[in-house]
């Protein structure tokens, strides 16, 4: 965790650097941490350096970095070597990897360099919001400073170092997946395809495409419902145990 020399956070809130080599990207990343409640965002970076310099500036009196969103492929340098550099220097901020290297030894070099969490691109803003809200309560157990219950650390510890969710299939979208799970996860009991549809605008055949993929990944479960013409109906609920679907 972050060290306690750093700058005080203003309003409390936990201050994020979100890195990454696509200015887009980056832009999109942001505005979901800026979405997530007690999290705001201390600045950008699309290289390594720059990555370092803004964390070097906030040491020595600016903005507080807690927390740096670190993509792995930058243009000057690894986000491994960001990370390295930042412990050489004496830097505890923490890291959340934010990238599409999925190979384990560049997974594992990220975890024994001290990054919290390992989150694979591309990922919906539900998939990084459960990220943040595991490291948010891990920063309030330890910064109590009293005792945490058995249940309580493995809670955060599991939700922080959980394996990344899996990559969308080609020709999903993001934007979509992330519609089609708000829907179902308001939806007060079982939707078939075209009452999914009728919701998010969609049509009833990319409504049924979304609905599969969640139902083989387990976050929806499929139930049949029989009318008069002996032919059953697909109806689609929200499994409460399930996690957001990655993309």
């Amino acid at each position: 965790m972050s060290g306690s020399n750093a700058p005080s956070r203003a309003g409390g809130a936990i201050n994020v650097l979100v890195v990454d080599d696509d200015v887009r990207v980056a832009g999109v990343n942001a505005a979901y941490v800026a979405k997530v409640p007690g999290f705001q965002v201390a600045g950008q970076a699309h290289t390594g350096s720059e990555a370092l310099r803004l964390v070097e500036e906030s040491a020595s009196g600016g903005t507080a970095v807690d927390l740096v969103l670190l993509d792995h492929y930058l243009p000057d340098r690894t986000g491994l070597d960001v990370v390295r550099l930042l412990r050489e220097r004496g830097h505890q901020t923490d890291v959340i990897m934010v990238t599409a290297a999925r190979d384990v030894a560049t997974v594992q070099a990220a975890m024994r360099h001290g990054a919290l969490q390992y989150l694979v691109k591309p990922f919906t803003f539900a998939g990084l919001r459960a990220k943040l809200e595991a490291y948010a309560g891990l920063r309030r157990t330890l910064d109590s400073g009293g005792e945490a219950e058995q249940a309580e650390v493995d809670r955060i510890f599991g939700a922080l170092s959980a394996t990344p969710e899996p990559a969308l299939p080609k020709g999903h979208s993001p934007s979509t997946a992330e519609l089609v799970r708000r829907a179902m996860m308001a939806a007060d009991g079982p939707l078939s395809a075209q009452e999914l549809a009728d919701r998010t605008g969609l049509s009833r055949q990319t409504a049924q495409r979304y609905l599969k993929l969640l139902e083989r990944s387990g976050r929806v479960r499929l139930s049949l419902k029989y009318g008069d013409t002996g032919r059953p109906e697909h109806r689609y609920a929200w499994a409460k145990s399930g996690g957001p679907a990655a993309d």
